[in-house]
């Protein structure tokens, strides 16, 4: 067995590359697993500018957002759907309409020509980015004066309820080690962002039991374990039983604490 979610252990390319790997393993019941994902995006679609031509998705998953954004900005917008990992490209071009250009590639190396975007969607994928002041000049870069990047990522307080039935005396348990707001704040400014906003809110879902919270971390993608993080089946009971501490009359609480940036070039 394998700890919950990922951390930054690994060098960069090795993290990618367990990145990668992760999600494209995902990406075939990424969708029906996703309620949370597509819970917080619904917030962040909320924000979207009445107009844009050039729009990115980064981190665009299996493509949902991507050809949501396609059919909301019709009559000839140009939708481009990023990602990491091979397999949810694969997955969106099989399931997507034709109106989506798909594009493997790393948000710390965009392979986009500078200043042709009006408009930059993500949803949940800036938080795997291990060198964030690289992501954030990459937006800038592509994105053209004025343009917008509407992002949602994750802070520290996510996954509390998972890290505390996890916990084992003397170790650590292997949450990813999720940044704080002004982290983000305060890379965006050093990218050169002339406005940058960093809201906070902490959405909490519900699930039956251990396994299905379980299933809906590790079951889109979010399921690399650091070294030596490796947990046997009394681990997995004795987990078990510190969730059911926290159950709540809707089921096993969950709670993620959702940053939402807007920045403006």
């Amino acid at each position: 067995m394998s700890s919950p979610a990922l951390r930054h252990e690994a060098a960069p390319d090795g993290w990618r590359q367990r990145v990668s790997h992760a999600f494209s393993r995902a990406a075939i019941d990424y969708e029906r697993l996703a309620t949370a994902q597509r819970v917080m995006g619904d917030a962040l679609w909320a924000r979207l500018p009445r107009e844009a031509m050039h729009i990115l998705d980064l981190g665009c998953g299996p493509g949902g957002w991507s050809q949501s954004l396609a059919e909301h900005y019709a009559s000839g917008a140009r939708v481009i759907g990023l990602d990491l990992a091979p397999g949810m490209l694969d997955v969106a071009r099989r399931d997507r309409g034709d109106g989506v250009h798909w594009v493997c590639g790393d948000a710390t190396a965009l392979p986009l020509a500078s200043a042709g975007l009006d408009l930059v969607f993500s949803n949940l994928a800036l938080q795997w980015c291990p060198d964030l002041d690289a992501a954030l000049a990459e937006l800038h870069r592509t994105l053209r004066p004025g343009g917008r990047a509407l992002i949602n990522t994750l802070g520290p307080e996510t996954l509390a309820e998972v890290g505390y039935a996890w916990q084992r005396p003397g170790r650590r348990t292997a949450l990813l080690d999720f940044r704080r707001p002004e982290h983000y704040r305060e890379a965006a400014c050093r990218a050169g962002f002339r406005r940058v906003s960093v809201d906070a809110s902490r959405p909490r879902f519900h699930y039956p039991n251990m396994t299905a919270v379980m299933a809906s971390i590790k079951g889109v993608g979010a399921q690399a374990s650091r070294p030596g993080g490796h947990l046997t089946r009394a681990d997995l009971v004795r987990a078990s039983q510190r969730y059911e501490r926290l159950r709540e009359p809707e089921g096993l609480p969950v709670t993620y604490h959702l940053l939402t940036l807007e920045l403006e070039r």
